[in-house]
């Protein structure tokens, strides 16, 4: 199984708190042997900046990677 989280853009506080917890819930859906993706329309350089976010948020380090991928969609080709 996968699940794959859409979101607009990155930064948004709204977007920020659903990966937060996404990042809280991926131990268990590793368990289950679910891949987790996520999709914005921002570059990878806003990416990685953006994991620094969402892991401050949670209270962790603030690292710039998350425990799955987030695809870069700058041109709105898959979005």
């Amino acid at each position: 199984w996968g699940i794959l989280f859409s979101h607009p853009r990155d930064f948004t506080p709204v977007c920020t708190t659903e990966l937060g917890r996404a990042v809280k819930l991926a131990p268990e859906f590793s368990k289950r042997n679910v891949k987790m993706i996520a999709l914005s329309i921002d570059s990878v350089q806003d990416h990685l900046a953006w994991s620094k976010d969402i892991n401050a948020y949670n209270g962790e380090q603030p690292k710039e990677e998350l425990p799955f991928p987030i695809i870069a969609d700058a041109n709105r080709e898959l979005a």
